[in-house]
């Protein structure tokens, strides 16, 4: 079944909300998660958003332990495996590789995005959050082009691969703002 993408405006409560499943998630991993971010709309004050909380759990290494230990605190494990490709990125090896959870039937919405230290999409989530809230103009109009995109979408489906690019238009710009301002992920 299709779910209709609604964007609602920020929420104060989304922090919190983080923070309760980061707990959660940080009891069931322990020292297997180097770091548990929050990441995606939800995780930039201001800007309007789905309502569902976008985790990253960066880990070592992708494997069947750390995706063990997720399904036995509860979260489901969905086949998507790896993130949208860049225009101008090369698709190399395990650069753009996860694994995808969701939350068991009746819980908060969230996804959680499990990525490999180092590799390109476990910093491309951060320097996008980042670069979002340091830019609270570029924010509100990405949150105005979602809005609209839900809108006007008659494939709800459609939602990500029509986004997509967008969001890859503000990572180039994020990069070039790394750069100029030698900008690395803040210490958990």
């Amino acid at each position: 079944m299709t779910e209709t993408v609604t964007i609602i405006a920020h929420q104060a409560r989304w922090a919190d909300e983080f923070e309760a499943v980061a707990a959660r998630l940080d009891a069931a991993l322990g020292s297997q998660a180097l770091r548990i971010d929050h990441i995606g709309s939800t995780s930039v004050p201001g800007l309007a958003a789905k309502d569902v909380i976008d985790i990253q759990i960066t880990v070592a290494e992708l494997d069947e332990s750390v995706s063990q230990s997720l399904s036995d605190a509860g979260f489901a494990l969905k086949p998507f495996n790896r993130d949208h490709l860049p225009a101008g990125f090369d698709d190399v090896g395990e650069q753009w590789r996860k694994f995808f959870f969701r939350e068991q039937e009746g819980e908060r919405r969230v996804h959680i995005h499990v990525r490999r230290v180092g590799a390109a999409n476990q910093r491309y989530a951060l320097l996008f959050r980042d670069y979002l809230r340091a830019h609270p103009a570029s924010a509100a109009a990405y949150g105005e082009l979602k809005r609209r995109l839900a809108a006007g979408l008659a494939d709800p489906d459609s939602y990500p691969d029509v986004k997509d690019p967008a969001v890859d238009l503000i990572y180039l710009a994020a990069e070039q703002w790394a750069e100029l301002t030698s900008w690395q992920p803040r210490a958990v």
